[in-house]
């Protein structure tokens, strides 16, 4: 489900070390060459390629983009060049500068991503932050926030795909109950939403389905003015239907009110190798636009190039 295209014949890392340097070198920056070789490959061989630079030329290669590149364009590529585990890290702590809507930042990498890779997020954070993601959402949230987003990012789902029926249907009934009561920060809805596998969430809010007739999003959706309510809704939808999570999140972002190039950057660099042709497929269903023409009436230049080469839809 991946966008980005990766040269069917595996190429030099080398080489490739030696074309970027050569995009920094002379006057002006090459960016059309950064492009064409960082946004063809995939994160293991981005990962040689920093590795490899560094080595080569003593300096990290974050560092010479960071030098050569500016704006939005700067953004998307740092974040790009980031490892999956040090961009999650990267992504919580700075939302955690900026609280309200960035909440979902942090509800769309702990629920979006596995048990491992959350781990493996959690470590870089550590490394780099010396100190924990759990103790930063401890110290920086409070009440339903913190009741929520604190067991999320401490959680370890089981990810197998085993599912209990007769469960499935007692916890329907009582996530009905306390909807109904408008009860949206009890123990038991967040323990649920907090512990129970993916899978066994997805049949909760089936059998949620098939006994009331309602689907349990759309009713949230009702009291979305709400940011504690907006932030349970994005936990499920993270939960159970990431793709069309993230193209509300990218429909917001493009919109003719401005262009949210905070929110277009986050969503094509983290999900461009994980699952971007289904959301470019819900992009089209909803919007009745493919993604790429959005992207190329509200973006520009190196960045527009970018964005469009890592939904695949450059002319490499």
């Amino acid at each position: 489900m991946s966008t980005i295209i990766v040269p069917a014949h595996a190429t030099s890392i080398t080489d490739d070390v030696e074309q970027l340097h050569k995009a920094f070198s002379g006057w002006g920056t090459d960016e059309k060459l950064i492009i064409s070789i960082l946004a063809h490959r995939d994160a293991e061989q981005r990962k040689q390629i920093r590795e490899t630079y560094a080595a080569t030329h003593n300096e990290d290669l974050l560092k010479s983009l960071d030098k050569e590149l500016s704006n939005d364009f700067e953004k998307l590529v740092l974040l790009w060049v980031l490892s999956p585990p040090e961009r999650d890290a990267y992504l919580v702590n700075e939302a955690t500068k900026r609280w309200t809507k960035s909440n979902q930042v942090v509800v769309e990498v702990v629920c979006t991503r596995s048990s491992h890779d959350l781990l493996l997020a959690k470590q870089a954070y550590h490394a780099r932050y010396k100190k924990s993601m759990e103790e930063d959402i401890a110290y920086l949230t409070k009440g339903d926030f913190r009741k929520l987003l604190l067991p999320l990012v401490a959680t370890c789902r089981y990810e197998g795909s085993e599912v209990n029926m007769t469960l499935a249907k007692t916890e329907a009934k009582l996530l009905h109950e306390k909807l109904d009561d408008k009860c949206y920060n009890d123990d038991d809805l967040i323990r649920i939403l907090t512990t129970r596998s993916k899978f066994q969430i997805n049949a909760t809010l089936n059998q949620y389905k098939n006994i009331y007739g309602e689907d349990i999003i759309k009713e949230l959706e009702e009291d979305s003015k709400d940011e504690y309510i907006s932030l349970l809704r994005a936990t499920l939808e993270c939960l159970t239907y990431p793709e069309k999570y993230f193209e509300r999140v990218l429909r917001q972002a493009i919109n003719k009110t401005g262009t949210d190039e905070t929110a277009l950057t986050r969503v094509v660099a983290t999900r461009a190798e994980v699952d971007m042709k289904v959301i470019k497929e819900e992009y089209l269903k909803r919007n009745s636009v493919p993604l790429d023409k959005a992207i190329a009436k509200d973006t520009r230049g190196d960045y527009e190039d970018m964005l469009l080469a890592l939904i695949g839809c450059d002319e490499e």
